[in-house]
């Protein structure tokens, strides 16, 4: 389906697009940090969730979804940032520990990866840079559908595993750490959060 020197091009390009700190690796950072790699792993499957939606999109056919819906790509990215900002002021205020009381557990792990997909389509330039990137390396003689959702699986096993590598460094570091400094370190990544939430909001409408 693919030429081998195109692929490897692909995946070179992917590996540089996952790399560059956004606000999705900010989230993965901040949790892994104050919580734990699982933590980060959390988001990250809330991120790749939103990605897989956002592939599934461009390969309907993107320019017809902008044209149908552009306009709530503002409010969008708003509300991402407010949410963005408000798990931040949380992470702000939170008390120091190391425990996480078994009864929150299923409802803080669900929160995690709402927080994941959230934050990934409160930014909506990524929807607009896959519908841009991933086009060209489609071969027009083929459907173009198939061709796509495999770019797509493609870049998110790449985005997965440089996030992955994130949260594993942070909830590593995290372990240093003892307990009079944990409350600190909610804060550093509370505000890690609210920096980028605000970040996302001044942002120019894509």
């Amino acid at each position: 389906m693919f030429e081998p020197s195109l692929l490897i091009t692909y995946i070179a390009a992917c590996f540089i697009f996952s790399m560059v700190p956004g606000p999705s690796v900010t989230a993965v950072l901040a949790n892994s940090l104050s919580r734990g790699t699982r933590a980060g792993f959390l988001v990250i499957l809330g991120t790749e969730i939103s990605m897989l939606s956002m592939v599934f999109i461009v390969a309907l056919g993107l320019e017809a979804v902008v044209q149908m819906v552009g306009g709530a790509f503002f409010w969008i990215k708003l509300a991402g940032a407010a949410y963005l900002i408000w798990i931040g002021w949380q992470m702000f205020n939170a008390k120091g520990g190391l425990n996480i009381e078994k009864k929150s557990t299923v409802k803080s792990d669900f929160s995690l990866i709402i927080q994941g997909f959230m934050i990934n389509w409160s930014n909506p330039k990524t929807l607009l840079f896959l519908g841009a990137f991933l086009p060209q390396f489609v071969n027009v003689a083929e459907p173009a559908f198939g061709q796509i959702m495999v770019l797509g699986l493609i870049v998110m096993a790449v985005a997965t595993l440089t996030d992955a590598v994130y949260a594993i460094l942070a909830g590593r570091a995290r372990h240093v750490l003892n307990a009079a400094r944990v409350r600190m370190l909610s804060r550093i990544s509370g505000v890690i959060l609210m920096a980028g939430g605000v970040w996302l909001a001044l942002q120019r409408k894509a």
